[in-house]
């Protein structure tokens, strides 16, 4: 149980560790630094619209209010009824400032003692012509402020005094400190949701991801019947999904025919060299006082070898077929004079097996470029196929057309047929579709491997239960119809021709 919990624990590994240390940490930084942004323009605009409130009473009006009182106690009186009239002093404080800056008087009521005036003396030293000047800070109270003042002059420039607008910014840094709380709720809010969000998508991909990890694992050992079959979603990683299951299902059928063609292959070994093995006892035994049984058993001996060499030639050729280093010898050839060859050699086998070789052929030359032994070797291996599974009473007939510079084969057989399922996987390897008939299964596939290499075509049709029809054509030399054809010479002279090109 504690292994179960601690597998199912979040770990910042892979790609959980990735997504966080990128995704997830960029977005939160983001984040933060939009809400420092959020905050610092909060308070900017805040403290923006205050100075835009205290600006809106220090205009000319306020210098003009105070042109028509010219002397010092006219001005004193003027300030007083500057003052009376101001109709926000609850909100804020005013004060006037004389020439000399002294405050004498404030909206408070209370006289002002040794000021803080920040602002006010900014604008007495500035050379520049201030209409207003603002200052934002703490008196010694603690109390924090905002103030703006705006200088009085004649005609003359003359400075005659100044008005002070003064405010608290108690109440809105409180604003301010409610909307920073409001912005980190936010942020925090929306960090939860980033890395909630964050871990459910990433756990949606390296849950089913780890599922492949353990899935192949499997597969790798030896477990070929593993499949992945819960993930529902139809996106990169299920395709993923249903490729390693369509692996496993190609693995699996390899493997079975892999297993199916061992044991074939160890049955066609076993057979030749068992019958090699008693004969060559036998003949041991009888030593030389049965000459005929001991005859009889040599020629045993060299028939089963030379099975066995077959069947071991063609191990080799499938094996240089899948290696891609199966060499052709090129040179001109007479297709038709190799297919008469090989039906000639097969007569004796159809006679004492009781099938019926027919053999119907143009008496015409059919040249092409291509390796002989090796379109033999195709002849071969389909007519003994052909004579495998046809059964005696049985009929086997072969015959050849050209047309159009294409020589077509045609070998059909009455024999046991093959099933739909199994018609399109005879050419593969190792694929067999009767195991009761002797044969590793390759033979086909290297007849089609052949084939392709002389840039031909083989294909089968066939009807289970009535015989089977194994068709090939090649492109051949253009050859005239009833012309005078020495098909020897015309080999000799290509074939010479050729030669003298390598040399």
């Amino acid at each position: 149980m504690a292994k179960q919990k601690k597998e199912k624990s979040p770990k910042l590994v892979g790609l959980t560790k990735r997504w966080f240390l990128k995704s997830a940490t960029v977005t939160i930084a983001i984040l933060a630094i939009l809400c420092v942004i959020s905050s610092l323009f909060i308070r900017s605009y805040y403290y923006e619209a205050v100075s835009n409130k205290l600006k809106s009473y220090s205009n000319g009006i306020v210098t003009h209010y105070f042109d028509n009182y010219t002397t010092d106690a006219e001005f004193l009186n003027g300030a007083r009824e500057y003052v009376s009239e101001f109709s926000e002093k609850s909100f804020i404080e005013v004060w006037v400032i004389d020439k000399t800056g002294k405050v004498i008087i404030s909206s408070s009521g209370f006289s002002v003692e040794y000021p803080e005036m920040p602002d006010y003396y900014e604008a007495i030293d500035s050379e520049e012509e201030l209409l207003y000047t603002t200052w934002t800070g703490e008196l010694k109270s603690g109390e924090k402020i905002m103030s703006v003042t705006n200088l009085i002059k004649d005609d003359s420039s003359n400075i005659r005094g100044a008005v002070r607008y003064i405010t608290s910014l108690e109440a809105i840094d409180e604003q301010i400190v409610t909307l920073y709380i409001v912005i980190v709720l936010v942020f925090l809010l929306l960090v939860g949701l980033v890395l909630i969000s964050g871990m459910i998508f990433v756990s949606s991909i390296v849950k089913p991801i780890r599922e492949i990890n353990d899935t192949t694992k499997l597969i790798a050992g030896g477990n070929l019947d593993a499949r992945i079959d819960h993930y529902l979603y139809d996106d990169e990683i299920g395709q993923l999904c249903r490729s390693i299951n369509d692996m496993a299902t190609e693995i699996s059928a390899a493997d079975r025919l892999k297993n199916d063609f061992i044991s074939t292959v160890s049955h066609e070994l076993r057979t030749p060299l068992t019958a090699i093995k008693g004969w060559g006892e036998t003949i041991l035994q009888v030593s030389d006082t049965d000459p005929v049984l001991t005859q009889r058993g040599m020629n045993v001996i060299i028939d089963e070898a030379t099975r066995l060499s077959g069947i071991v030639e063609e191990l080799l050729d499938f094996s240089r077929i899948q290696n891609g280093g199966l060499a052709l010898r090129i040179e001109k050839m007479d297709v038709l004079a190799e297919l008469d060859e090989t039906v000639f050699a097969f007569k004796d086998r159809s006679t004492r097996e009781g099938v019926d070789l027919v053999y119907n052929a143009p008496d015409l030359p059919a040249p092409m470029d291509g390796d002989a032994d090796r379109i033999k070797q195709v002849f071969v291996n389909i007519l003994d196929n052909a004579l495998k599974y046809t059964k005696q009473g049985g009929k086997i007939m072969v015959t050849a057309e050209i047309a159009n510079d294409t020589i077509v084969i045609s070998i059909t057989d009455t024999g046991c047929g093959i099933s739909p399922e199994d018609l399109p996987h005879v050419k593969e390897k190792f694929y067999k579709t009767n195991m009761t008939v002797h044969g590793s299964g390759i033979g086909l596939a290297v007849a089609d491997e052949i084939v392709k290499l002389h840039n031909g075509t083989l294909e089968l049709d066939s009807v289970l239960g009535e015989g089977t029809t194994v068709t090939i054509s090649f492109d051949i030399d253009h050859v005239e119809i009833g012309e005078e054809w020495d098909i020897e010479a015309a080999i000799a002279a290509e074939n010479e021709r050729i030669s003298q090109e390598d040399e």
